[in-house]
């Protein structure tokens, strides 16, 4: 089991907070918590406040929390969290606190303000800690990886199962029962096996529709191993593929090519999108690309950045992120090829291990 460094992502953050600066900050994302702490119960809050760490949880937690958190002295108040941590603001004086603007609900941001000393000055702040997140260290290259690794074997297992006749949902509880034996912590996001027509959704979650004698079968799949996620796509036909449909799976896998190759640290990320959508243009079937290209997963499914049309984020060394073109042509089906790949200096490395090439099942 790898030790991740959180003092050391700690302090980094406590950096950002001087540069920031902020006396304090409320963290209670349950992503942001993991990847600072630790902790990886449903409830819990870790105040940073001139330059410590304490971590409040309630008694369901309190062994678990003892355990799991890392470099923060935990707290379990009998009270609500919140209470416990305005208790530490009263004893700091004037203060200015920052909290997750983008992840508080409304009601929770007026708990804080109540509870607090008047003197406490809150500021909102958007992504301060996934601004670190963004960058991968190197034992979460390594969690993502293995994740990867595990999300492609059970894939295998849902390609094993395609046939006509059998319904997406079965696809997908191959796909799910192998990734729990393989020993994920539980799927990514809800498994997409959308079959023949239903391959123009490009969001088509399993379902009891059954896969027919001839047609695109997408299987989007991803699962969470100690916490971090993988992602991938792949498109299978079933039958005997014609001209039409090898024209524009061969085009996808272009496009899904060249967006890789564009992939480095310095690029935007509309570039790369651009890249991929390019290949898409002039094959006439950039019409049918209803999405971006990808998008970055850690911890969580969707992480930033998002490589899509007008998005200006400078791409970096660490970052991991998807290339996922497809194309959704109403009536007929759909097409989607994705990878992960981890950005370097002058390129990037394709993590996903599973064959691209067009794989026909037979109809009978």
């Amino acid at each position: 089991m790898l030790a991740m460094d959180y003092v050391g992502r700690q302090k980094r953050f406590q950096q950002t907070l001087t540069e920031q600066k902020l006396n304090g900050f409320v963290v209670t994302h349950a992503a942001n918590l993991r990847y600072l702490c630790g902790y990886t119960g449903s409830n819990g809050l870790l105040l940073f406040l001139d330059g410590r760490r304490t971590f409040f949880t309630d008694g369901r937690y309190s062994e678990q929390a003892h355990d799991e958190v890392k470099g923060a002295r935990v707290v379990i108040p009998r009270g609500s969290l919140m209470a416990a941590a305005a208790n530490l603001l009263e004893k700091a004086g004037s203060a200015t606190v920052g909290f997750e603007a983008d992840l508080t609900t409304v009601s929770a941001a007026k708990q804080m303000k109540k509870l607090a000393p008047k003197r406490v000055r809150w500021k909102a702040t958007s992504g301060l800690i996934m601004r670190q997140r963004v960058i991968k260290d190197a034992d979460e290259l390594k969690l993502i990886r293995e994740a990867v690794q595990l999300g492609a074997r059970v894939y295998e297992e849902a390609v094993s199962a395609i046939h006509p006749g059998v319904s997406e949902a079965e696809i997908a509880g191959r796909l799910e029962f192998a990734a729990r034996r393989g020993g994920a912590d539980g799927m990514s996001f809800e498994t997409i096996v959308a079959a023949g027509k239903r391959s123009a959704l490009p969001h088509g979650r399993a379902s009891e529709a059954l896969v027919p004698k001839r047609g695109f079968v997408v299987v989007d799949s991803g699962v969470i191993l100690r916490g971090y996620c993988s992602d991938m796509t792949r498109t299978v036909y079933v039958g005997r593929a014609g001209r039409v449909e090898r024209s524009r799976y061969h085009a996808v896998l272009e496009a899904q090519s060249v967006g890789i190759a564009a992939v480095r640290a310095g690029i935007t990320a509309m570039e790369v999108d651009e890249a991929a959508r390019s290949v898409l243009r002039k094959a006439n079937l950039d019409q049918y690309f209803t999405h971006s290209t990808g998008h970055g997963v850690g911890l969580e499914i969707h992480e930033p950045p998002r490589l899509g049309n007008k998005q200006t984020e400078t791409l970096e060394a660490g970052m991991v992120v998807t290339i996922e073109p497809g194309i959704y042509v109403p009536g007929q089906g759909g097409i989607r090829i994705e990878d992960m790949v981890v950005v370097t200096e002058t390129g990037c490395e394709v993590l996903t291990p599973v064959t691209k090439k067009l794989i026909e099942v037979p109809s009978s």
